[in-house]
């Protein structure tokens, strides 16, 4: 059913299991991945029969960032909003948003450059006790604000630790990472798929529409201008759950203390 050169997606009932499978590259991104995730993510927008994905990297690193050695033969680079390459990975990262799937990234060894970032625009973040992250772009020479991380990590660590991380390009460990809230755990490397199936087995306990709406939800409160305008788009979404026979199952098994038995999406 999905057919990629630098990933691996399996299906295991509503759940996709996505890894990034360059190994021998720490997981590097070249031009075909960055085809490939966007191609993945972009149809991912009308796919109801997926419900959550997880993502994590192949071998010993999650994603080492980009793969700089690459030479690409093809004379054509993609074409990405006008920025060549540029808007063309820069693409996945707003895709990984849009899509209403929660997105849980297991994350073991380096997290680097792109790398941070595919962790930083998914949803759930669960380190190995491996696990370092860096804004490497400006180890380059380049600017730290690049793939969305000067939008997402702010938002997650606040301003300051930003600041140090993205002008420095220090790495960041497993055990402050969590201290400041960049992760939602810590486990050791190998208990990483257990921890994040307990994460999947509770949101397929959720309805789908629920939630969906709140991966929704969140990314446009975070936005938002006012307390008004974030419960507007609570009000709205609350009146489209509100009207499915998943609610009406939500609240029978409620009362009859049961685990609720909801439609699939």
């Amino acid at each position: 059913m999905y057919d990629y050169e630098t990933i691996d997606i399996e299906v295991r009932g509503g759940v996709h299991w996505l890894t990034l499978n360059r190994p021998d590259m720490l997981n590097a991104i070249n031009t075909q991945m960055a085809t490939d995730l966007g191609d993945y993510f972009g149809n991912l927008y009308k796919d109801r029969s997926c419900r959550i994905v997880v993502m994590r990297g192949a071998g010993r690193a999650f994603c080492a960032g980009l793969d700089i050695k690459a030479r690409d033969d093809d004379n054509q680079p993609p074409f990405g909003g006008g920025f060549g390459f540029q808007g063309h990975l820069a693409d996945v990262y707003i895709k990984m948003r849009r899509c209403p799937q929660p997105i849980i990234s297991l994350i073991q060894g380096p997290a680097c450059g792109g790398g941070f970032a595919f962790a930083l625009a998914s949803d759930i973040r669960i380190g190995g006790e491996s696990m370092k992250m860096n804004a490497a772009f400006i180890k380059l020479g380049l600017s730290a604000c690049d793939m969305g991380v000067s939008y997402f990590l702010p938002r997650l660590v606040g301003v300051t630790i930003a600041s140090e991380l993205m002008m420095t390009g220090r790495f960041i460990h497993a055990d402050r990472a969590l201290a400041v809230g960049l992760v939602n755990q810590i486990v050791p490397d190998t208990e990483l798929e257990t921890a994040g199936q307990v994460f999947v087995d509770e949101m397929l306990a959720t309805s789908p529409m629920g939630l969906r709406l709140t991966k929704e939800g969140l990314n446009m409160a975070v936005d938002a201008g006012s307390l008004e305008a974030a419960m507007a788009i609570e009000n709205r979404n609350q009146v489209l759950c509100s009207g499915t026979e998943d609610v009406k199952e939500g609240m029978r098994a409620f009362i009859e203390k049961r685990q609720p038995l909801y439609r699939d999406a």
